[in-house]
C-alpha cells in the first residue's frame, strides 16, 4: 500500500535530515587498503570499475597484474590502446598456477610483479594502484603476507587507495584494510558447462 504523497515527503524529509547530520561528521580523506576477496565473480571487475573511475578523473593510476598472463582482456586492451598515459599497465604473471606447473617461476614473477608494484605504490603521482590477484600469490605463499602488510602501513602515502584482489584474502591484509567487500557466489553459468564468455569474464 503506497503511502499518500504528504505524508511520504515527511518522512524522507526526516531520512534526507539524518542522513545530512551524519554526513556532516565524514570530513577526513585518506589513502585507502581496499580489498575485494570472495568465491563470487567481480573482483576484478569492480576494482577495474574504479580504475576506469580515476582515469575519468583525470588521476593517474597503476595496474599490476600478478597471476593474469598473456590472455588479451577488454580492460588491459582498452587501458593500453586509449589510456596508457593515464594507467600504467604491467602483466607481470604467466598464468594461474596450475598452467605453469612451475613454482619456483611463478614465486620469481610474483616477487618482480611484488617490486613493480612497490615502485608504483611509492610513486605519489599515482592515485591507485590495483594489485590484480595478488591474493592468489599469497595464498601460494610466492610472497610474504608480512612483507606486504609491513610495506603498506609504513610506506603507502597517505592520499594513494591501494586496491588488492583475489580469492581467500590473508586475515593480515584483512586487519589493515579500510574497506573489504566478500563477493559471495550465489550462481555460476560455469557449472552449468558454460565456457568464460567474452565481454563477461574478459
Amino acid at each position: 500500500m503506497t503511502d499518500d504523497p504528504d505524508r511520504h515527503a515527511m518522512k524522507m524529509a526526516k531520512k534526507k535530515a539524518a542522513r545530512d547530520k551524519i554526513m556532516a561528521t565524514k570530513t577526513d580523506e585518506k589513502g585507502l587498503i581496499i580489498i575485494h576477496t570472495g568465491k563470487g565473480k567481480g573482483k576484478s571487475s569492480a576494482a577495474f570499475g574504479m580504475i576506469f573511475r580515476c582515469i575519468a578523473h583525470e588521476m593517474p593510476c597503476a595496474v599490476v597484474q600478478f597471476i593474469k598472463g598473456g590472455m588479451s582482456t577488454g580492460e588491459r586492451d582498452l587501458i593500453l590502446s586509449k589510456f596508457s598515459d593515464a594507467c600504467a599497465f604491467h602483466t607481470m604473471g604467466e598464468g594461474f598456477t596450475w598452467e605453469t606447473q612451475d613454482r619456483e617461476r611463478d614465486t620469481e614473477m610474483a616477487q618482480a610483479a611484488w617490486e613493480k608494484a612497490k615502485a608504483l605504490i611509492r610513486d605519489e603521482t599515482n592515485r591507485m594502484v590495483l594489485l590484480d590477484e595478488i591474493n592468489i600469490a599469497l595464498r601460494y605463499d610466492y610472497l610474504d603476507v608480512n612483507e606486504v602488510v609491513e610495506f603498506l602501513v609504513e610506506e603507502k602515502p597517505d592520499m594513494t587507495h591501494v586496491v588488492l584482489t583475489g580469492r581467500n584474502a590473508k586475515d593480515e591484509l584483512i586487519e589493515i584494510a579500510d574497506l573489504v567487500t566478500e563477493m559471495e557466489l550465489v550462481k555460476h553459468p560455469f557449472r552449468s558447462g558454460v565456457k568464460a564468455q567474452i565481454g563477461v569474464e574478459f
